[in-house]
């Protein structure tokens, strides 16, 4: 089955992206999604603005966000007609020895759209069916939300709660967030959910205010506070919180230079510093306190697609919030939308609507 589609192409750097006609059909283990939303991530506007290299050649359809309805399948691939669904932002081969042993996000094989193969800013997408996240229309819409609204959770919010998860965070730890936009929203609602009391550190205070009734027990402006006075700001709230004063897990999802530089600033003993955000920045630190501190420095690059159910379930359950940190806007302006979220005049993380 053939279905006719549109994409919006990336042809260079800062270049308009152009809208493409294209037919979509899925091969053997392939689906055809109807797209129902793709969101607009930082990593999209660093292959766009910033020049980073995607691992296509251009010219590329952007956008690894994406969740949508199953309309065509391929052999071996039948059981996901018409089924709601989330596409992993990183989908593993599922065959190499690394996935085998659980090490599906360095999978050398592994497909991100957007970045490996054509992504989500289009009406239709094409993608392997083995690591499709099912969703419950049902459930969905028992907590007000639409099948759009979910595409932020294959990235935004599966990220941190593999971030969370594999960083070890539990009940009574201090989880400490820096950057609360976009993904790092998301990470100090799954600390709390993972059961830390969670600071939270940005520049902007709009939204240190915003996330303070998301799950932040502490907001700090490191406009106003760094350095060691900021550490020390957050070793006293750990004091009077009854909290350790060793083993904070340090989360940086600003991707930025100061705020790399600021988490690893906070190091104590015992720490866990998860590097979460991305910048093209280079980042000058004493890699020596890592062994004085007997700390660990730990990358986070997507989800496994296994953890995809179970980070759904906490926002089908209520415990992470996507509509207050989500507003949706049509693919048709792509463009513009591109141009307002880099220029830093939207607060929310954009969802695009074919």
């Amino acid at each position: 089955m053939s279905i006719k589609a549109y994409r919006w192409m990336m042809k260079g750097v800062k270049e308009p992206l152009e809208k493409v006609d294209f037919v979509a059909s899925a091969g053997v283990g392939e689906v055809v999604v109807a797209v129902a939303g793709c969101g607009v991530c930082h990593t999209d506007l660093g292959f766009f603005y910033d020049g980073v290299r995607t691992n296509s050649e251009l010219p590329l359809t952007l956008g690894h966000e994406i969740s949508g309805r199953v309309i065509a399948t391929g052999s071996g691939a039948e059981q996901w007609q018409d089924k709601a669904v989330i596409i992993p932002a990183v989908m593993p081969c599922g065959e190499c020895e690394l996935c085998k042993r659980g090490k599906g996000t360095i999978c050398r094989s592994q497909k991100m759209p957007g970045n490996d193969i054509q992504g989500g800013f289009a009406s239709h997408i094409v993608v392997p069916a083995r690591d499709l996240c099912p969703v419950d229309e049902t459930r969905l819409k028992a907590v007000g939300l639409e099948l759009a609204d979910v595409s932020v959770v294959a990235d935004a919010v599966t990220t941190p709660y593999q971030a969370v998860h594999q960083a070890g965070v539990t009940p009574g730890s201090l989880a400490i967030v820096i950057g609360v936009g976009g993904v790092g929203g998301y990470c100090v609602q799954m600390a709390k959910a993972f059961g830390a009391t969670v600071v939270a550190i940005d520049i902007d205070q709009a939204k240190l205010d915003v996330i303070t009734a998301h799950g932040a027990a502490k907001t700090f402006n490191s406009r106003e506070i760094s350095g060691r006075d900021l550490k020390k700001a957050i070793g006293a709230f750990a004091k009077e919180q009854g909290l350790p004063s060793t083993e904070w897990f340090i989360f940086e999802c600003s991707g930025s230079k100061p705020g790399q530089e600021a988490a690893y600033g906070l190091l104590v003993h015992g720490a866990t510093l998860s590097v979460v955000g991305f910048t093209m920045d280079t980042v000058d630190i004493r890699l020596s306190n890592l062994m004085a501190f007997h700390a660990r420095a730990l990358g986070n690059w997507g989800c496994l697609p296994e953890h995809y159910p179970a980070a759904l379930a906490l926002v089908l359950d209520g415990k992470i919030e996507l509509k207050a940190f989500t507003e949706q806007q049509p693919l048709a302006e792509i463009n513009r939308v591109f141009a307002a979220v880099h220029d830093k005049q939207m607060q929310r993380r954009a969802i695009l609507i074919p």
